[in-house]
């Protein structure tokens, strides 16, 4: 368990725990993509859950403030790869602050919670992807110091 103080804000950040699937999802689906690509029925979430919290290279984030409101959550993944020199990655993904959170410092303190957690599992570069329609999200990325450097490919299977 880690704690970030924000403006005399608490957050406590641990790895997520079944318990809290239903608040993780209604994090994911509040928002204008979320709203239309997420599901009220749980079971697929917990499938994938499972899948993710038995992994040891996967860390799924629930972070709670002060009152034990879920405040974000994002999950990481260390992928070790033969490129770069057979560096590992962190990939980034699925992160959402809530709304009342927003704008607090959160995001950027998550993030660089993040980037020292990847840094001590060996990982060298951080990366994610976005939705080209998110440009604030594109912004706050930009931010923080990443760079724009590739375009994705997805395939629906």
């Amino acid at each position: 368990m880690h704690t970030l103080d924000l403006a005399g804000r608490r957050f406590v950040l641990r790895r997520a725990v079944a318990g809290d699937l239903p608040e993780l999802v209604a994090l994911l689906a509040d928002d204008v993509m979320g709203r239309e690509r997420e599901s009220a029925d749980l079971a697929p979430y917990e499938r994938a859950f499972a899948l993710i919290d038995r992994d040891p290279q996967q860390l799924l984030l629930a972070v709670r403030d002060e009152e034990e409101v879920m405040a974000a959550t994002m999950q990481l993944t260390l992928m070790p790869s033969l490129s770069r020199g057979g560096a590992i990655r962190l990939q980034i993904e699925a992160v959402r602050v809530a709304a009342s959170t927003r704008g607090s410092g959160l995001g950027a303190a998550l993030f660089s919670w993040a980037h020292d957690w990847g840094r001590a599992q060996g990982a060298s570069l951080a990366q994610l992807t976005t939705d080209r329609s998110r440009v604030d999200a594109h912004r706050f990325y930009e931010r923080l110091g990443y760079v724009p450097s590739h375009v994705g490919f997805k395939l629906s299977l």
